[in-house]
């Protein structure tokens, strides 16, 4: 990387110069912002140990040689190896709320997100939730962000890896939830037999053969566990659709994320009415069923799951 030119001394200089050579660089963005000037401004301000929402009379401050040291290792960094800039901060954020992260979880940025902070209505009736599950939860954003804007139920974070179930711990204990919020090592639902919940929502792997080993360089920083859904993308999505009526309450909901495989599950399901979110703030791919459509369709769930 070029060193910076003698005349950036601020704040603002820096988050202009490091989205300039981003952009030069050709980075790809998508994991918490989605262009350079964001990416640059994530990085600057976590050098710097100041929050995301420093008031603007903060940013002309000048910088001192230490400071833009910490900024250049950060950039270098971000532009050689093309960590995803949640990666080198060790942050993320989703639902307003600050999680920890590390490269043995997904970076958040579902758009369940906008669900969670409405406490999934209108789709569902907040003070019916007592028990929800995070299936494949990974850093456990999602169940924790729940746990906080549904504050009387009880929420179980399930995921196969002991490493990404550390960092939800983290999380756990990082927001004070540890009285309502528990990790789970699951295959699935393989170790939560007997357990039933009133909505079990879930962003599992979903992305297919081909479109995974076309992807930026940025995801394949991520865990290959959280992104491969096999040659179709739908492996672990269509294994949720056949178990999950047996972990949901008689009125029980399963609210799940299959993004851009969207398309292939209406093709190879085109009997079932699946209910399609809608989101102001962008984003696309979840659905939602309640326990008696999924008992409906359970021979279709079998015969596709019986395919070779």
């Amino acid at each position: 990387m070029p060193s910076p030119p003698e005349g950036l001394v601020s704040i603002l200089d820096y988050i202009r110069w490091g989205a300039s050579r981003f952009n030069a660089a050709e980075l790809c963005f998508g994991h918490g912002t989605d262009n350079a000037l964001d990416e640059a401004a994530h990085l600057v301000l976590a050098a710097l140990h100041l929050p995301p929402d420093l008031p603007d009379a903060y940013r002309g401050c000048r910088l001192t040689t230490e400071e833009r040291g910490a900024i250049l290792d950060l950039f270098e960094r971000r532009i050689q190896e093309r960590i995803p800039a949640a990666y080198l901060t060790h942050q993320a954020w989703f639902a307003g709320l600050s999680f920890h992260v590390d490269a043995s979880v997904l970076v958040p940025r579902s758009p369940l997100a906008e669900l969670v902070e409405t406490g999934f209505g209108p789709w569902v009736e907040p003070e019916t939730l007592s028990r929800v599950l995070d299936l494949c939860t990974g850093s456990g954003c999602i169940g924790i962000a729940a746990a906080i804007y549904l504050p009387d139920a009880d929420v179980d974070l399930a995921d196969i890896s002991p490493a990404a179930l550390a960092v939800a711990a983290r999380n756990i204990a990082a927001h004070g939830l540890e009285d309502r919020v528990r990790v789970i090592e699951s295959d699935l639902f393989a170790g939560l037999e007997g357990q039933r919940y009133d909505l079990i929502v879930s962003n599992p792997p979903y992305v297919g053969a081909a479109e995974l080993a076309a992807l930026p360089p940025e995801y394949h920083r991520e865990p290959r566990l959280g992104l491969a859904g096999g040659e179709s993308g739908l492996d672990l999505v269509l294994r949720i659709l056949h178990e999950a009526p047996r972990h949901l309450t008689e009125d029980g909901v399963l609210v799940l994320e299959v993004g851009m495989t969207a398309p292939a599950l209406e093709a190879r399901f085109p009997e079932i009415p699946f209910m399609w979110i809608e989101f102001e703030r962008g984003g696309e791919g979840v659905f939602l069923l309640d326990r008696a459509r999924l008992l409906e369709f359970q021979a279709l769930f079998a015969r596709e799951l019986s395919r070779p």
